[in-house]
C-alpha cells in the first residue's frame, strides 16, 4: 500500500477526474435554454410557430382569467397576469391583460390575435399560437411576430352557474409565454 504525501499530486488527480466526468454531468442536466417544450402531436401541431421564427425569450405568467356570467354561460372577459423572468415568479418583466396585450416594465407592448389552440390538459386553459397584430415601444416586445401560450394550469371558466347576470369570476392560472421574431 502506498501513502501519497504530496498534496499537489492529489489535487491534480482530483482535477483530472472532475474534468473527465464533467461532459457526462452536463449532458445529463436538463436543458434550460428557453426552448419551448415538444408539443403533443398531432393534437397541438398547429400551435407550432412557422419555420424561420426565432425564439427571443420566455416569460412565466401567474394571474387570473376573468369571466362574466351572462345568464346562461360564463363568457371570457380578459386575462390579468404578471410576467416573470423565471419559473420562481421573481424578476417581474411585465403584465398581460385584455387585447390580448403583453406590456414590459420598460413600456414596450405587443397585441396578439389567436390563430390556433389545443387543450392537452382538460383541467387547464388551452395552449395557443397567437400572431402579433401590433408592437410598440423599444424593448423586449419590439418586433415580436408570434406568441405561444404553453404549459397552462387552471384558468377554466367556472363549472357552476353564476348567481346574477353580470357576476364576474377570477380563476387563477399559470402559463409560459414564448415570444418569437422573424
Amino acid at each position: 500500500m502506498y501513502i501519497i504525501k504530496d498534496k499537489s499530486f492529489i489535487g491534480m488527480f482530483v482535477l483530472l477526474i472532475v474534468i473527465a466526468l464533467a461532459p457526462a454531468a452536463i449532458s445529463a442536466a436538463p436543458a434550460d435554454d428557453n426552448r419551448p417544450p415538444e408539443l403533443p402531436s398531432p393534437l397541438c401541431d398547429q400551435v407550432n410557430v412557422p419555420e424561420g421564427s426565432r425564439l427571443q425569450f420566455r416569460a412565466f405568467a401567474t394571474g387570473v382569467q376573468v369571466y362574466r356570467w351572462d345568464g346562461s354561460a360564463w363568457l371570457f372577459v380578459q386575462p390579468v397576469a404578471n410576467l416573470f423572468a423565471n419559473v420562481d415568479y421573481t424578476g417581474q418583466i411585465g403584465t398581460h391583460y385584455a387585447g390580448p396585450t403583453w406590456e414590459s416594465t420598460s413600456g414596450s407592448k405587443v397585441v396578439g390575435t389567436r390563430l390556433f389552440g389545443c387543450q392537452p390538459d382538460p383541467t387547464a386553459i388551452p395552449w395557443l399560437r397567437l400572431e402579433a397584430v401590433s408592437t410598440s415601444g423599444p424593448g423586449i416586445f419590439n418586433s415580436v411576430t408570434f406568441i405561444q401560450r404553453l404549459n397552462t394550469t387552471g384558468g377554466l371558466a367556472p363549472s357552476t352557474p353564476g348567481l346574477v347576470v353580470g357576476q364576474t369570476a377570477e380563476v387563477p392560472y399559470t402559463a409560459e409565454y414564448y415570444f418569437y421574431r422573424d
